[in-house]
C-alpha cells in the first residue's frame, strides 16, 4: 500500500482544492501561484544532486533504449497530444495545455516508478537526464510548431523559462554533488520529501485556479489524459521489444515514454500567465500519470524478471 499512499494523498488534495478553491488562491494578499516556479526549481535542484557523469555514459551503454525514450518524448507524445487536442472541442488555451504536456520531458516520478516496477533504474535516470537537457530547445520548438495554432508561443521566452526552471537548478545540484563527493547524503534524503510536497502544492494551486474551467471540461480532460498516458506505455514497451530490448529495459522505456514532467508544463503555463487554462491539462495529467504509473509498476513488480531475480 505504500506505493499508493502518495498518489492517494494527491487525489485527496485535488478534491479539496476543487471544492474549496478560495483557500488555495491567495493568503493575506499573496497569490500562491507565485510559489510554482521556486518549487519547481527546488525539485530540479534535487534531481541535479542525484545526477552524475555515469548517467550520461549510460547513453553509450544502451543507445537503443535511450533512442526509444527520446523519440517517445519528442516525437510520439507531442504528435499524440496534437492529435488529441484537435479531436476534442476544447477552448484553444486548454487544447494548448494538452500539447504542452506532450512536449515535456520525463521527470523524477519515472525513476521512482521504474524502481517499483523492477525496471532498469539506471537506464531510467539516463533517459530522464538526457531528455531533461534537451528540453530547453525541443520543448519550445515543438510547442511553437504544434501549439502555435492555438495560442501565441514566444520561442525565446520559453527557452529562457526552461533554463531558469530546469537547467540552472539542475546544474547547481549536479555541481554540489560533485564538490561534496557524496558527503551531502542528507540532501538526497530531504529533497525527495520536499519535492513530493512541492508537486502536491503545485497541483492544488492549479486546480483551485482553474476550478471553473474544470467544471466544464474536467471529465473530457481525464479521458484525454488516459489515452495519452496509456498509449505512451504501450509505445515505449513494444517499441523496446521490437528493437530487441530485454523485458527489464522495455519496462523502463514504457515508463519513461508514458510519464511526462507535468510540473514543468505547469510552470511554463504559469509564466505565460495562463495557469487557469493552459495549466489545466498538466494539473490533471500529473495525478493521473501517478495513478496509472503506480498501478502498472505494482503489477509488474509481481512479475519477476528471470535475470533480475537470479542476481
Amino acid at each position: 500500500m505504500k506505493n499508493y499512499l502518495y498518489t492517494f494523498s494527491i487525489i485527496v488534495a485535488v478534491i479539496i482544492a476543487y471544492n474549496f478553491p478560495q483557500y488555495f488562491i491567495e493568503i493575506n494578499g499573496f497569490k500562491l501561484k507565485g510559489l510554482i516556479v521556486p518549487l519547481l526549481q527546488i525539485i530540479m535542484f534535487g534531481m541535479g544532486t542525484t545526477m552524475s557523469f555515469e548517467d550520461f555514459i549510460g547513453v553509450v551503454k544502451t543507445p537503443k533504449a535511450v533512442f526509444i525514450g527520446i523519440i517517445g518524448h519528442y516525437m510520439i507524445m507531442p504528435t499524440l497530444g496534437y492529435i488529441i487536442a484537435n479531436s476534442f472541442d476544447f477552448e484553444p488555451e486548454i487544447a494548448a495545455g494538452i500539447i504542452l504536456v506532450g512536449c515535456s520531458p520525463s521527470g523524477l516520478a519515472s525513476n521512482v516508478i521504474s524502481f517499483i516496477a523492477k525496471a532498469n533504474v539506471a537506464l531510467s535516470i539516463t533517459v530522464t537526464a538526457v531528455s531533461t537537457l534537451l528540453a530547453p530547445l525541443l520543448t519550445p520548438l515543438l510547442m511553437k510548431l504544434l501549439g502555435g495554432q492555438f495560442i501565441e508561443v514566444n520561442f525565446l521566452d520559453m527557452v529562457w523559462e526552461i533554463f531558469k526552471i530546469i537547467i540552472i537548478p539542475v546544474s547547481i545540484g549536479f555541481l554540489i554533488n560533485k564538490l561534496t563527493k557524496g558527503r551531502a547524503e542528507w540532501l538526497q534524503k530531504v529533497l525527495p520529501i520536499i519535492s513530493m510536497v512541492g508537486i502536491a502544492l503545485i497541483i492544488v494551486v492549479i486546480t483551485a485556479a482553474g476550478q471553473k474551467d474544470l467544471q466544464k471540461v474536467g471529465f473530457l480532460l481525464i479521458i484525454c489524459s488516459l489515452i495519452h498516458n496509456c498509449f505512451g506505455y504501450f509505445f515505449g514497451y513494444w517499441a523496446g521489444r521490437a528493437i530487441g530490448l530485454n523485458e527489464q529495459d522495455s519496462r523502463t522505456t514504457a515508463i519513461e515514454v508514458g510519464l511526462q514532467n507535468a510540473g514543468l508544463a505547469s510552470g511554463l503555463a504559469n509564466q505565460m500567465g495562463k495557469l487557469a487554462t493552459v495549466g489545466l491539462a498538466p494539473a490533471l495529467f500529473g495525478p493521473i500519470m501517478n495513478i496509472t504509473g503506480s498501478l502498472l509498476a505494482s503489477w509488474w513488480s509481481k512479475k519477476p524478471i528471470e535475470n533480475v531475480a537470479s542476481k
